[in-house]
């Protein structure tokens, strides 16, 4: 079995997130002057290895998500962690592969500022001083 430990996660979880709301920030900016038009999925003219960071923080988040919710010792932040991590993928799916439904592109900052929030909390209320307490 794959055991892949991270130090810190909650600190790597916030600043993940933190730079997938600066990358969706700036992806419009960026590609704008080579644009006429913004599609939902951001702008059409961006190169896709740089749509495709999106899939690397994503990924990236979920082991930390992973390894902040076996640290963490209060239920709710747990939780909270997988429902927000689950709510950005499902916005990002829907944005750049399915478009089951029409969201606006400001509706990923959400799950994402939550993200950053719990992984802030958790880093300084959450995790398991004891090694006894962990998974």
């Amino acid at each position: 079995m794959l055991n892949i430990s991270i130090k810190k996660p909650d600190t790597i979880g916030a600043c993940t997130s933190a730079l997938c709301m600066i990358h969706c920030m700036a992806t419009p900016i960026l590609f704008l002057a080579t644009a006429t038009s913004c599609s939902q999925s951001c702008c059409s003219a961006a190169p896709l290895w740089y749509q495709s960071l999106d899939y690397f923080f994503v990924l990236v988040s979920f082991f930390a998500v992973f390894q902040s919710t076996k640290s963490s010792t209060t239920n709710w932040i747990k939780y909270g962690l997988w429902i927000s991590w689950l709510a950005l993928f499902m916005v990002i799916l829907n944005v750049h592969i399915f478009k089951w439904i029409y969201l606006s592109q400001n509706i990923k900052f959400i799950p994402s500022l939550i993200l950053i929030g719990l992984h802030l909390y958790n880093q300084k209320f959450g995790p398991c001083l004891e090694n006894d307490c962990c998974i």
